[in-house]
């Protein structure tokens, strides 16, 4: 049997979390053999240490060490390097998760090369072609040899777009990693313990984007919002560094309104787990709160995650109300999306 061998980018945490289900089963797996790229896209050398320590992922391979800039610097200084080591390693294919500007960068310099790429998690959309995400989600998807889906609605999207071949549906991959970090959460977090909120039940509010973060009449509005829902409730922030910088300017205090450094993997299930309520403008965190099954408000005027609003988990902030009654996701899976991933990737080559 040939060993397929893999070339795996990342550069951002969600994309951490996904790559962690994906690379743990390829590591058991005699059908692959992988090296791991690591853009350093969202670099922070303790955060990124975290990551790879609780989630068990294989050390990158190369570490390239390209951050800031604008986005076309940042993913142009990507591309010439993710090439270099495509032309020196030849790689059999290529694996890229998401919507980042790695995700990109790997998606281009394989594509050139006619390197087969393995799009995990495509076919989302938001139909907001202001966002980067959605550009690069849409380039990516257009050039995919293989596009493994999460949902049925995310294999309409490709089908809308005339992208039949190679599509298949395999569910959720971070479903997979947040069963894994809620199997370990209860044993290796202490972050509740640490904050004096031992058997609370909180809200927990994350915001990092820089259409809240850059508009500061926007980003008013939405901590008064916050602190009206928590009504004295014990509200846990892990402050983003560009939401650090934009609070500079604004003071924004209130009673149990707890400011912390961003968590680690562990630690922000365990918050999760004890959240009654969620605020957020991640992508990621919008269907973790919906594993925990606990409410979230999306900070954002749309989601490429529609399901988890149909289901009654989430709403928009400007939304009225959530739709009821809630229900669950079947097409999320039940926690095995990288097993059948590797199913698929190993019958298509």
């Amino acid at each position: 049997m040939t060993t397929l061998n893999i070339h795996t980018i990342v550069g951002a945490r969600p994309q951490f979390i996904k790559a962690a289900a994906l690379s743990r089963a390829i590591s058991l797996d005699d059908r692959f053999k992988e090296k791991i790229i690591n853009t350093d896209q969202h670099y922070d050398l303790e955060m990124s240490k975290i990551f790879f320590d609780e989630l068990s992922i294989p050390r990158p391979h190369y570490s390239l060490g390209i951050n800031g800039g604008p986005h076309g610097e940042m993913t142009g200084r990507m591309l010439i390097n993710i090439e270099e080591i495509f032309l020196n390693d030849r790689p059999d294919a290529v694996i890229i998760y998401g919507d980042t500007n790695s995700t990109l960068a790997g998606a281009l310099a394989a594509g050139k090369m006619h390197i087969p790429i393995i799009h995990i998690e495509a076919g989302l959309r938001s139909f907001n072609r202001q966002m980067p995400e959605e550009i690069n989600r849409v380039l990516s998807d257009h050039i995919s040899e293989l596009l493994l889906c999460p949902t049925q609605t995310s294999l309409d999207n490709l089908a809308n777009e005339g992208i039949t071949n190679g599509v298949h549906l395999v569910g959720d991959v971070m479903h997979d990693a947040t069963l894994y970090a809620m199997s370990q959460a209860s044993m290796n977090s202490n972050i509740m313990k640490s904050l004096n909120l031992e058997n609370q039940k909180v809200i927990l509010f994350t915001m990092h984007r820089p259409s809240n973060t850059g508009n500061k009449s926007r980003l008013i509005e939405i901590l008064s919002m916050v602190k009206s829902y928590a009504q004295g409730r014990p509200v846990i922030f892990p402050v983003h560094p560009r939401t650090k910088m934009a609070l500079k300017d604004i003071n924004f205090n209130f009673p149990n309104l707890y400011k912390i450094n961003p968590l680690g993997y562990f630690d922000l299930h365990k918050v999760l787990d004890e959240s009654e309520l969620v605020f957020t403008d991640s992508g990621g965190l919008q269907k973790e709160a919906y594993f925990h099954k606990t409410p979230c408000i999306t900070l954002r005027e749309e989601t490429e995650w529609v399901e988890t609003i149909d289901a009654g988990w989430n709403k928009l902030w400007k939304m009225d109300e959530w739709n009821t009654p809630r229900c669950n996701i079947p097409d999320y899976g039940d926690g095995k999306a990288a097993e059948k991933c590797l199913d698929i990737i190993s019958k298509h080559f």
